[in-house]
C-alpha cells in the first residue's frame, strides 16, 4: 500500500516529465509490487545482483579509454584481462549471506531443498 501512494506521489511529480515510465510501472504493478513483500535484505539482493549488467559495464569502463585498437586481437586480449581482473572479485561473501540465506529458506524452502548455498 505505501509502495502504491508513493508510485501515485511519482505521477505526480514527474508524469508530465516522464510519462512512459509511470504508465509502465502502473500497468505492471501486480508482478512490480511482487519485489515489496520480501524483507529489505532479500530486496537489496534482487535489486544489486544483475551480474550481466555489472560485468558489462565495467568492460565498457576498460575499453571506454581507448577508442580505437590496433586488431580485433588487442580488443580481445584486452577485454580478457579485463575479465581476469572483474571475476577477481567475485570470489568474496556477502557480509549478511547468513540472514538473507534464512530469510530465502523461509521464502522458497521448496526449491532450496538439498542444496548448499
Amino acid at each position: 500500500e505505501t509502495a502504491l501512494n508513493e508510485l501515485e506521489l511519482f505521477k505526480d511529480k514527474w508524469d508530465s516529465k516522464y510519462p512512459k515510465i509511470y504508465k509502465s510501472w502502473h500497468d505492471n504493478w501486480a508482478t512490480l509490487s511482487t519485489y515489496f513483500k520480501y524483507p529489505e535484505a532479500v530486496r537489496r539482493l534482487i535489486y544489486t545482483t544483475n551480474a550481466i549488467e555489472g560485468f558489462n559495464r565495467q568492460l565498457r569502463k576498460v575499453t571506454k579509454s581507448k577508442t580505437v585498437f590496433p586488431s580485433d586481437d588487442s580488443l580481445l586480449k584486452m577485454l580478457y584481462l579485463a575479465t581476469m581482473d572483474i571475476t577477481k572479485k567475485w570470489t568474496g561473501h556477502r557480509q549478511d549471506w547468513g540472514q538473507i540465506h534464512s530469510q530465502l529458506e523461509i521464502y522458497f524452502e521448496e526449491r532450496l531443498i538439498g542444496r548448499n548455498l
